[in-house]
């Protein structure tokens, strides 16, 4: 499953939210990615997703194939979309 969005918040996926999208990513048993610019990386990867350096108004596509792969979409972009206060 695969969604596209654009990030909003004020400061991005920064060191200081970026771990709320990765404890998000790792409640689900999908393997869920996020794209930018032609980088790809592990969503349950801190590291990975701050080395991505995404910035407010980029946009971003999270893909995820599994069992869970719908609620692992639903769930993290809920988060992105409210500031990620999930």
């Amino acid at each position: 499953m695969t969604c596209e969005l654009t990030i909003t918040n004020a400061f991005g996926l920064n060191a200081s939210n970026a771990p709320h999208l990765v404890q998000k990513a790792n409640m689900y048993k999908s393997s869920i990615w996020i794209e930018t610019d032609g980088r790809k990386v592990n969503a349950k990867s801190l590291l990975g997703v701050i080395s991505l350096g995404i910035k407010k108004d980029m946009k971003i596509t999270l893909r995820a194939e599994g069992s869970d792969e719908k609620d692992a979409i639903d769930g993290i972009v809920d988060m992105i979309q409210n500031g990620f206060e999930h």
